[in-house]
């Protein structure tokens, strides 16, 4: 069998008859502009692609697009497809040609049975090349396009209306309802923000001001009451009746999301623009109040700050004061962003726990701290290729001390004088320092050796250690890397050097 192809009739020379279809401004006074630059730019196109001759271009109002019927220039484009008067049409894009689905597939398909391709410029799309894959795809693709067009006019309109001073908020704020475009003061809702403002600058914490509105049935807008959402009431503006608009954004590439604004957008402060539930007093002194406590916040540390971990949910445990007692509790769990069942801990119990761990350790130091220490060194002295070299340091470091000490001794009994002894003492300690620094190069390269560090200074500690003394701060924060709190008032406490000991609060 003889299979014979047979070519096109259509002559190599002959130009391909392109209509470009397009959409032009409604308003009158850019209208003409906009078709005048559109003739130019789609002529210019066909003189650039010799392989087009230009039959004509089809322009719609912008605001006729939404449906076939109330397009003549579109109707005009296809009536002249079926007089076989194009070969190719090129439009800017899909939203731009059909916005209706229903449409687009219609004409899509009718043009295709007519032997007429259409290109999608934006999407870089030929119809005669799609597949049935992506004649599925198009509506989506419309869809899209027409959600960008729709989010860039409605950014523009907001941007206007800001400018302006005439937006007002699309969303009122928990106090507010709107009506007639303007923010009415929703009385119910007021008294509960009055009443955030009073218990703060009364004393009371923001989780403390959120228990106590759900403990007494008061509801948000959303069912319960969180910290963060009465951080947002006594860091809202418009209750003392002014407005900073676009504290967010929406990013222009799909998909959209909406983002803070930290500089990335312009911002507009309106002063009076909306009825004031509490005094401008008021909303300063909560502010004032808030950075004050911000800063001793920031001054103040506590022994089991960012060291107590929610076994549960992994986050840390923060301090709780109730009734003049102070607690520790998942943070996380206080704030209800999670269920976490692991139990809120008195600190002195946490302490006490501490302490107890600490004398057992010591009981039994030989059994436990001492023998992983040896049986470490065995396989270090075996194993690690800088031991000879470490050792030799240490040895060093040695002498030089002992060397300081002597000195030392000399200017005390005037046989030195300071002069001397600061030159001599300058010297020697940076001997050390330098020796230091080549023994921590050495290290860096045998976690094993630091770890054997570690353990020897908590064994150190460890001799020293007597429970009778009591909690101590700095030795806590010189064993203690991590607790981790829970179930049955367990804590799991990781000590210096990575040893793991578990302690039962009584």
């Amino acid at each position: 069998m003889v299979v014979t192809e047979i070519q096109p009739t259509k002559k190599n020379d002959e130009k391909i008859r392109l209509a470009a279809y397009c959409r032009v401004s409604s308003d009158s006074s850019d209208q003409m502009n906009s078709f005048a630059a559109q003739i130019k730019y789609y002529s210019d196109y066909s003189k650039v692609h010799t392989e087009y001759e230009l039959v004509d271009i089809y322009a719609d109002e912008g605001i006729s697009g939404t449906s076939l019927k109330k397009r003549d220039e579109f109707k005009r484009l296809i009536k002249d497809c079926e007089n076989r008067k194009i070969d190719c049409i090129i439009t800017k894009s899909i939203s731009r040609f059909a916005r209706n689905t229903s449409d687009l597939l219609t004409v899509l398909r009718m043009l295709k049975t007519l032997g007429v391709r259409v290109y999608f410029e934006e999407q870089a799309l030929d119809s005669e090349k799609m597949n049935a894959e992506l004649f599925v795809t198009l509506p989506g693709l419309a869809a899209q396009q027409e959600s960008i067009n729709i989010s860039d006019n409605m950014r523009w309109s907001y941007r206007k209306r800001m400018e302006s001073g005439d937006f007002n908020t699309t969303y009122p704020a928990f106090g507010y309802r709107i009506s007639d475009n303007e923010l009415i003061v929703n009385e119910d809702e007021a008294k509960t923000v009055r009443t955030i403002f009073a218990l703060y600058l009364q004393g009371m914490g923001k989780q403390a001001i959120a228990n106590t509105l759900n403990e007494n049935n008061i509801p948000s807008r959303k069912g319960k009451w969180h910290c963060f959402s009465v951080d947002y009431i006594l860091n809202n503006e418009r209750y003392m009746g002014d407005a900073l608009l676009q504290k967010t954004y929406t990013t222009e590439s799909f998909p959209f999301v909406r983002k803070k604004n930290k500089g990335e957008c312009a911002k507009y402060y309106i002063e009076n623009s909306n009825a004031a539930i509490i005094s401008k007093e008021t909303f300063n002194a909560a502010k004032e109040l808030q950075r004050r406590k911000s800063v001793q916040h920031s001054n103040v540390s506590y022994p089991l700050s960012k060291v107590i971990k929610c076994c549960e949910c992994g986050h840390n445990y923060r301090r709780i004061v109730i009734n003049n007692k102070v607690y520790w509790g998942c943070s996380y769990k206080a704030s209800l962003k999670t269920d976490c069942t692991t139990q809120t801990l008195l600190e002195s119990d946490i302490y006490s726990a501490y302490l107890t761990m600490m004398s057992k350790l010591k009981r039994y130091k030989s059994e436990i701290l001492d023998n992983m220490i040896n049986q470490l060194e065995y396989i270090e002295e075996t194993t690690n290729p800088n031991q000879e070299s470490i050792s030799a340091i240490d040895k060093q470091i040695a002498d030089l001390s002992t060397q300081n000490l002597m000195i030392a001794r000399l200017r005390t009994k005037s046989i030195l004088s300071e002069s001397e002894f600061s030159k001599q003492a300058l010297e020697i300690n940076s001997k050390i320092s330098k020796l230091r620094s080549k023994r921590k190069l050495l290290l860096s390269d045998d976690s094993a050796e630091e770890i054997i560090s570690n353990l020897k200074h908590l064994s150190e500690i460890i001799d020293n250690f007597d429970y009778r003394d009591g909690f101590n701060e700095e030795m806590f924060n010189d064993t203690v890397e991590q607790i981790k709190a829970g179930y049955d008032n367990k804590l799991v406490f990781t000590l210096s050097g990575g040893l793991e000991l578990t302690e039962i609060i009584r």
